[in-house]
């Protein structure tokens, strides 16, 4: 099923969704300083791509808190908007709801990208 769903997935906006960590991990990683938050975007890029059967863990210390500070400055409230407003679109029907649901999965983690692990 998460076939299909992921299938789904990519025409209702996990195209753009996954574009939009792709280019936020280049922009990054223009600088030495950014790489390490370009890494974390590219890593969630491919979890924005087939986010059905996929899990996020939340975790980290005060370094990831630090980061997560950066981050929501530079590049994370834009991201978390975006997909928490693709979101909302899909869940008014209920066809959309389980594809609204993953798009606020990756809203959480477009503000808190830090110390969080797919699994």
């Amino acid at each position: 099923m998460s076939l299909i769903g992921n299938i789904l997935w990519l025409f209702l906006g996990g195209i753009a969704s996954g574009l939009m960590w792709l280019v936020s991990g280049f922009l990054w990683c223009i600088t030495i300083v950014g790489i390490p938050y370009g890494r974390q975007c590219f890593k969630f890029a491919a979890l924005s791509f087939c986010p059905f059967g996929k899990e996020v863990v939340y975790g980290g210390g005060a370094v990831s808190f630090l980061a997560n500070l950066i981050w929501i400055l530079f590049f994370g409230i834009e991201m978390a908007l975006a997909n928490a407003i693709m979101g909302l679109l899909l869940c008014m029907t209920v066809i959309g709801i389980p594809f609204g649901t993953q798009f606020f999965k990756i809203a959480k983690l477009a503000l808190i990208p830090f110390g969080a692990r797919v699994r």
